[in-house]
């Protein structure tokens, strides 16, 4: 009786991160990463806004499962959340009440950021280093983040433009930068060990 198993599956075993179960405890995993991060907050006396590393791991998990993947990671983050879960941070009344809150367009834009992140990341790196992949997927990444949080804080507080820039943006231009590079370095160092 001739064998049903295909050669190539004897020759390129399936790895557990390829499997459905895999993929699931992966999702899982990034959005417990992701809770973590929005724990280590630090809350700013003129804006709602906190300063937190969520938009570090939201990049970082997006360039680590992809697009699809990051993507549902960060829909089950908000789903955990919606139903009362402690991930979000700290400072805040949690549950669905959060996400009417000033932070929610930050929050919403979590998915859009995470899959434009997994999807840059893997196209850049047909045509330049992976680190310069990372830097510029985490950058673009970040621009739905500042622009759904801002226009969202603008919306519920009825603020204008320099209001707006003032309380949902420069505050936290600097700990961005620093945020890209900090998910583009780690990202390709753990890109280069995985393939050693």
């Amino acid at each position: 009786m001739q064998s049903t198993v295909p050669q190539s599956a004897l020759t390129h075993p399936v790895s557990i991160h390829e499997t459905l179960t895999g993929k699931a405890l992966m999702v899982i995993g990034a959005s417990v990463f992701v809770a973590a991060c929005a724990h280590l907050s630090i809350p700013l006396p003129f804006t709602p806004v906190p300063i937190t590393l969520q938009n570090f791991a939201v990049i970082l998990v997006g360039m680590m499962l992809g697009p699809v993947a990051g993507f549902s990671a960060m829909v089950l983050y908000l789903a955990e959340g919606a139903i009362g879960l402690p991930v979000f941070t700290p400072h805040s009344v949690g549950g669905v009440a959060h996400l009417l809150g000033p932070n929610a367009g930050y929050l919403f834009s979590y998915p859009l950021a995470a899959a434009i992140a997994g999807w840059v990341v893997r196209t850049m790196q047909r045509v330049t280093s992976r680190f310069r992949s990372a830097l510029v997927a985490s950058t673009v990444a970040s621009l739905p983040i500042f622009a759904l949080g801002a226009s969202w804080l603008a919306h519920l507080l009825h603020l204008g433009g320099s209001a707006t820039w003032t309380l949902a943006v420069a505050p936290f231009l600097l700990g961005e930068v620093i945020k890209i590079t900090a998910a583009a370095g780690i990202f390709s160092a753990m890109r280069r060990w995985q393939r050693s």
